[in-house]
């Protein structure tokens, strides 16, 4: 029988083992859990909206599981569920440039979730999961040939499901054919509209990855216990290509040197806890802030120009010139350049309610004006250009083709390590900076733990 395209993906996520990790996957997979721990950590003390996540987690019974960042343990579903939604909550995890995926935001979730219930879990197991996942959610993203938003789709929650789900089938030791099942059953339960885009007051796009996560590890644990799924859960008649992407789809993307070439070696880790399309538009008006002296009382207006994709962040204009939440301010390019040139920065606490009621960010937003008009040589989504127009009649001008953060233009070690402390000490229960140090070694030596879950058990 010829394998089919599930029956190569699966195999290799049933088979990949830490010893056949390339040393940049290795790498990558520590980076990647170090980023996306922190950041789900902030976002305990500094993301309402995930309460209610929480409260349901905590409804459902106490458990083996924490809630990163607080007192609270509970039991694996409603772990996956809490973290999940603080995962993506600040808008600060790592991203994927080359394709809509955000991959770690629901898989680090659902790993914890059975590190901590299934355990113990050793480190090389945690991370090898780690790789597989980030990597199958990168291939998927890659091999889309029509948007999955022509059909009404929001791909990135969609994608990552799939790359959880992923994780979690290597974590537990699934068969290939169980794997096969557990994508399918994720295919039963994921989904995410592109409404989540366009509606004023909702914040489901804070707290998208709680859904993923928790239907990833559902997927993982039913096929674990014998539930049957699809024979080609990714490429068959009804399955995935076609519901999301119309049967446009490259197969060669999620085969190409599969298992030698792991795409969580090329995150960005974010500098700024906001949506990636918004960072080079952040960079260039602090950059022009600080080497031209622009106060903001001398700024006329600004032009900025973006692509098809970053059209998102500036329309409609007037939204995006004051956002009603936080995670819509994220989501703007005009409130992020006012906050970098009336503040000087963008850090995790010019979001709250202050901030978007500050008169002086919102005076500075509405002298912002757009154009979508792309050029080559930009990344999609992360390039753009800026002109700032001074009340005396000069201008200043920048043009960025990949934002800061990239695999060519990456975080250095110290910057990434800054930022974990920095997140950690927001938590709803803050960890100091010496125990933060402490606890990033540790996160960077996993591979040394016995018992990766005892590492996230709650202080007491």
């Amino acid at each position: 029988m010829i394998d089919t395209l599930s029956d190569l993906l699966c195999r290799h996520i049933a088979m990949a083992r830490w010893e056949g990790l390339p040393d940049p996957a290795r790498d990558g997979a520590r980076n990647a859990a170090l980023d996306a721990i922190g950041v789900i950590y902030a976002a305990s003390g500094l993301a309402p909206e995930a309460a209610p996540f929480i409260a349901l987690a905590r409804a459902n019974g106490a458990g083996p599981c924490t809630i990163i960042g607080t007192h609270h343990t509970v039991q694996p579903f409603g772990a996956a569920l809490a973290n999940g939604a603080l995962a993506h909550a600040v808008d600060y995890e790592d991203a994927f440039d080359r394709a809509p995926a955000h991959p770690n935001a629901s898989l680090v979730p659902v790993l914890l979730a059975l590190a901590q219930s299934q355990g113990p879990v050793d480190g090389r197991r945690f991370l090898t999961a780690l790789a597989v996942g980030g990597d199958v959610a990168c291939r998927i993203a890659l091999s889309l040939r029509q948007p999955m938003e022509q059909g009404g789709w929001y791909p990135p929650p969609i994608v990552a499901a799939f790359g959880a789900v992923a994780g979690a089938a290597n974590l537990l030791g699934l068969s290939p054919q169980q794997t096969k099942d557990a994508l399918s059953l994720t295919l039963c339960q994921v989904t995410m509209p592109g409404e989540i885009k366009h509606s004023r007051r909702t914040t489901l796009r804070a707290v998208r990855e709680a859904f993923p996560a928790q239907a990833a590890l559902t997927s993982a644990l039913l096929a674990r216990e014998g539930v049957d799924g699809f024979e080609e859960p990714l490429e068959g008649k009804s399955a995935f290509f076609a519901l999301y992407a119309g049967g446009q789809f490259d197969p060669a993307d999620l085969t190409d040197r599969l298992g030698t070439h792991y795409w969580g070696s090329e995150l960005t880790f974010k500098p700024w806890p906001s949506c990636r399309g918004t960072h080079p538009f952040i960079e260039m008006a602090l950059d022009l802030y600080a080497r031209h002296g622009i106060a903001p009382p001398d700024i006329a207006h600004l032009e900025v120009t973006v692509d098809g994709i970053q059209s998102m962040l500036v329309e409609p204009l007037a939204r995006k010139q004051a956002p009603e939440t936080a995670i819509d301010a994220k989501f703007s390019i005009p409130f992020t350049i006012a906050l970098a040139l009336v503040r000087g920065a963008v850090r995790l606490d010019d979001f709250d309610a202050a901030s978007l009621a500050d008169p002086e960010v919102l005076a500075m937003a509405t002298r912002v004006k757009a154009h979508v008009e792309p050029r080559s040589t930009w990344q999609p989504g992360v390039g753009g250009a800026i002109r700032i127009v001074l009340t005396n009649g000069e201008t200043c001008e920048a043009c960025l083709e990949n934002a800061l953060g990239c695999p060519s233009r990456p975080l250095s070690a110290a910057a990434q390590r800054a930022k974990f402390v920095d997140c950690v000490g927001r938590a709803a229960v803050p960890v100091m900076a010496e125990a933060a140090d402490r606890l990033a070694d540790a996160i960077l030596a996993l591979d040394t733990l016995a018992d990766v879950g005892a590492l996230f058990q709650p202080p007491v």
